[in-house]
C-alpha cells in the first residue's frame, strides 16, 4: 500500500512517498494529501497527484491548499509552493525547482499544480530509491491582502503588516540542529536543543540549565519520567508555540486524549502555563466513559479546575448510565485510589441533581 511520511528539515518540508509503483492502481486525478501545516498564521496542506491526467505524460503534480486563515486576517494571502526531488543517499543534487505563486482568498481554495517530473522520467532518473521518492517542499506566505489600506485624510497610509513566521524559523531550527548546546536522553532517544530558546520558554529549563542544579553545566541531561514522543511535542511546543500531535484529524480520540494527557503532565512539570490549558481545552473535548476517570485523576493532581468540574459533571451530573459505566471501568478503581478526595465532588454533584 502507498503510503505518505513527513517530517521538517531545514529547508522546509519533506513529504516521503512509499510504495511508488503502488501509484499506477489509483486514478489519474487521486490525491494523497499531506498533514496541515501553519505558515504565517494560516494552515496549509500540499496535495500530490502522482499520476496527473491534466498533462499527457501523467506527471507527479503538487497543489498548495489554504486551509485555514489567520483570524485576524480579512483580505487575501499570496503564497509560494516551491518543490523539487532530492536524493537520500545524497548521490544525485536535488531537481529543478518547480514554483507555483497563488493569491488565496477563502479557504478551500487551491493553487495551480506545480508540474514536478513526468512519470516515466522519475522512474528512469534515479529518485526512486527502493519504490520510494522524497519530495522537498517550502511554503511561503509573502504578504497579505490589501497590504496597503486607503489614504487617511492626513495623507498618510497605514501599512499592514504580515503575520509573523518566527514560528517557522525556531521550528527549523530545532530541526536542523544547528548552534544547539545541550542533548536531553530520554527513554533511550537523543534530543538536541539550545539552551537559551528553552530557559526563555519555561522557569523550569531555566532553573535547571543556568540556576544552581546540576544540569547548568552539563551538556547531556537524562530526563525520567517520561516517554520520548511526550518530549519530543515539549520541544516543539517550545520552540513554535504549536502542538502539531493534535492536528491528526485521522488519529482516534483515544490516541489524542492520551497524548493529552501526557502533554499536561509534562507541561505542568515545566511551567509551560499555555500548552497547559491547551492540553486541558483538549482533554475536555474527548471525555468519555473510558478515559474521564483517569482525565479526572490528572486534573485533580495537576490543578486544572476547570477540567475537573467538566469530568465530576460528566460522571455525576449527566446520564445516569453515564455513573454507572463509569464506576465499572479499570479507569474509576485507580481514581478511587489515587484521589479519594475528588468522590466528595462527585457527591455533591449527584446529591445537587436529585434535589
Amino acid at each position: 500500500m502507498q503510503k505518505l511520511t513527513e517530517k521538517t528539515c531545514s529547508k522546509g518540508i519533506q513529504l516521503k512517498i512509499e510504495g511508488h509503483s503502488l501509484t499506477m492502481a489509483m486514478d489519474c486525478n487521486e490525491l494523497i494529501s499531506s498533514r496541515r501545516w501553519s505558515v504565517g498564521g494560516h494552515d496549509w496542506e500540499i496535495h500530490l497527484r502522482p499520476r496527473d491526467s491534466w498533462h499527457k505524460t501523467q506527471p507527479v503534480t503538487l497543489q498548495l491548499v489554504l486551509h485555514r486563515k489567520a483570524c485576524s486576517s480579512s483580505g487575501s494571502v499570496k503564497a509560494r509552493l516551491s518543490c523539487c526531488l532530492v536524493d537520500s543517499t545524497q548521490k544525485l543534487k536535488p531537481s529543478e525547482e518547480k514554483i507555483v505563486l497563488h493569491k488565496f482568498h477563502n479557504p478551500g481554495d487551491r493553487s495551480d499544480s506545480a508540474v514536478l517530473m513526468a512519470r516515466a522520467e522519475l522512474e528512469a532518473s534515479g529518485y526512486v530509491i527502493d519504490d520510494s521518492y522524497i519530495v522537498q517542499c517550502a511554503i511561503t506566505v509573502l504578504r497579505l491582502q490589501p497590504e496597503i489600506a486607503a489614504a487617511t485624510a492626513g495623507g498618510r497610509l497605514n501599512a499592514v503588516s504580515p503575520s509573523s513566521n518566527l514560528h517557522a524559523h525556531l521550528g527549523a531550527l530545532l530541526a536542523s540542529k544547528t548552534g544547539a548546546d545541550v542533548t536531553f536522553v530520554v527513554s533511550g532517544e537523543s534530543f538536541a536543543a539550545h539552551r537559551a530558546i528553552l530557559a526563555s520558554r519555561s522557569p523550569v529549563f531555566m532553573a535547571e540549565l543556568y540556576g544552581a542544579m546540576k544540569e547548568n553545566s552539563s551538556q547531556r541531561v537524562e530526563i525520567k519520567g517520561m516517554e520520548a514522543p511526550v518530549f519530543k511535542a515539549i520541544l516543539h511546543f517550545v520552540y513554535t508555540d504549536t502542538v502539531p500531535e493534535f492536528d491528526h484529524h485521522d488519529e482516534d480520540e483515544s490516541t489524542t486524549a492520551a497524548m493529552a494527557q501526557h502533554l499536561l503532565a509534562g507541561a505542568d512539570r515545566y511551567g509551560l502555563d499555555r500548552l497547559k490549558l491547551i492540553c486541558e481545552s483538549k482533554l475536555a473535548e474527548c471525555i468519555d466513559v473510558e478515559t474521564v476517570s483517569t482525565t479526572l485523576a490528572l486534573a485533580e493532581q495537576h490543578d486544572c479546575s476547570h477540567l475537573k468540574a467538566k469530568c465530576v459533571e460528566f460522571i455525576a451530573g449527566g446520564a445516569p448510565e453515564n455513573l454507572d459505566a463509569v464506576l465499572a471501568t479499570e479507569g474509576y478503581k485507580h481514581l478511587e485510589a489515587s484521589c479519594p478526595s475528588v468522590l466528595t465532588d462527585l457527591l455533591k454533584v449527584s446529591r445537587g441533581k436529585k434535589n
